[in-house]
């Protein structure tokens, strides 16, 4: 396993493929990584399906609302169109390029309208810059996130088991 330098900001994320470490950038995107934290911590995130996933360009997950198995409002057809209950955030867009591996939060047309939705790029994405706010990197385990199920919307689809902050998994 990679050594975590910073266990409270690093992401820890089983997904049905297998584990994936994700590297946050507080530096980048502040906002983006407290969401993220907030929403690993209360579990938001365990269950989610990656209901958009692209051969050749990304993997979207992070639909808490539509997108959660086994949640109130689960609704296969309709993830993706949902977030969370919190309020949207203000673009927090970098000179960070969207590379493989790149972690950035989905969002509409509208530059602040991330909320809890993230995709994960499968290979370098050079239009997405500037355009995204990047808040991670995976820096293990993304032969994982390779082998997540393609399609729009995708059936049968893979899903986040649990997503926890590394500082609060007991080692």
């Amino acid at each position: 396993m990679a050594e975590i330098k910073d266990p409270e900001n690093t992401i820890i994320m089983e997904t049905t493929k297998g584990k994936v470490v994700i590297q946050l950038l507080p530096d980048l995107a502040p906002g983006h990584v407290a969401r993220i934290k907030e929403l690993a911590r209360e579990g938001a995130y365990d269950g989610v399906v990656f209901h958009r996933v692209i051969e050749d360009f990304m993997a979207q997950t992070g639909d808490v609302k539509f997108g959660k198995q086994g949640g109130a409002e689960f609704n296969p057809a309709r993830a993706g169109m949902g977030g969370s209950d919190k309020p949207d955030l203000k673009a927090e867009f970098s000179n960070m390029s969207h590379v493989r591996g790149t972690c950035s939060m989905a969002r509409s047309q509208m530059p602040n309208s991330a909320n809890s939705q993230f995709f994960i790029c499968f290979t370098d994405s050079p239009w997405l810059n500037k355009q995204y706010s990047v808040w991670g990197q995976v820096i293990e385990g993304m032969e994982n996130i390779d082998k997540i199920k393609r399609g729009e919307p995708v059936r049968d689809p893979d899903s986040i088991v649990s997503m926890k902050v590394a500082a609060d998994v007991a080692a």
